[in-house]
């Protein structure tokens, strides 16, 4: 086993229009890649995978997915053609254990919570790629769990990415608002940020959050925090900021790292807007 620690990393991504986009949060993602060793493999807990089970991809080649209703002709053509790596998918069900996960060989692949970010990371596609469902049915604690479990896994030189948003609630998007926050948007980001920067074990206080129904109206975008934060746990070490943020009001853009060097937290372009008459909701950021 390589004994080099590889770091961790919880993207906010925003809109998908930020792949094709250059601003200083997909500036900050291009830092993260390049200032890292190079990963063996990338674990990916994307928020776009949200379903009934806990799953691992275990194709050999998986298909990027363009899992979206609205039509964005750009984003369409966009394909990232990162190999796969079923033995590490082999590995995930081990280290975890005695929780289950199932290996999907043909469902699924890398969606748009993935390939926003590594086109950024990585953008010659070149580190095989994993992903790791959501399983919907469970309770906070067993996410952070989960992610206490693939520690190990960042001593073989896998990157472990969770990609969300620590505040996403569609319906209240202003496009007006490009670079920054509702109030209880930012009150929200900054007591997560508060407990991610002093005990991330403790996450999961979020939830009686006086702000947490409006921040988090479904949960899907702001578990993937929880895989890093049980990392951090493990690690006996909080997390650092990468960038920070907001976009169109209700969404967070905060990322977080845990064990790397580099931070980008400055500047001032704003995040990629949603594409002109498309319904936030149709585009599923």
């Amino acid at each position: 086993m390589n004994e080099q620690l590889v770091p961790a990393v919880f993207i906010g991504h925003g809109s998908r229009m930020n792949t094709l986009e250059r601003n200083r949060f997909t500036d900050a993602w291009r830092l993260f890649g390049e200032s890292i060793p190079r990963p063996r493999a990338i674990l990916v807990v994307s928020a776009h995978w949200y379903i009934n089970a806990t799953a691992v991809t275990a194709m050999p080649r998986p298909r990027t997915i363009h899992d979206f209703f609205a039509r964005v002709p750009q984003l369409d053509d966009v394909q990232y053609p990162a190999p796969g790596l079923p033995e590490l998918a082999e590995q995930v069900a081990e280290v975890v254990k005695p929780r289950w996960v199932g290996q999907d060989f043909d469902a699924w692949g890398l969606d748009h919570g993935t390939w926003s970010v590594l086109a950024h990371m990585f953008p010659q596609a070149d580190v095989p790629v994993v992903q790791l469902s959501i399983n919907a049915t469970k309770p906070w604690n067993y996410h952070l769990e989960l992610g206490a479990r693939l520690a190990p896994l960042r001593r073989d030189g896998v990157l472990i990415v969770g990609s969300g948003n620590v505040v996403h609630n569609l319906r209240k998007v202003r496009p007006g608002m490009a670079d920054t926050g509702f109030d209880w948007a930012q009150r929200f980001d900054e007591d997560a940020r508060a407990i991610m920067l002093d005990e991330p074990e403790e996450v999961a206080r979020l939830t009686g959050h006086p702000d947490f129904a409006v921040a988090a109206p479904t949960p899907d975008h702001l578990i993937p925090l929880l895989y890093l934060a049980g990392l951090a746990g493990v690690a006996a070490r909080p997390a650092d900021i990468l960038v920070d943020g907001y976009a169109a009001g209700s969404l967070s853009m905060t990322a977080y790292t845990l064990d790397a060097s580099c931070e980008a937290t400055g500047g001032t372009s704003p995040a990629a807007p949603l594409p002109e008459g498309v319904d936030p909701e149709d585009i599923n950021v």
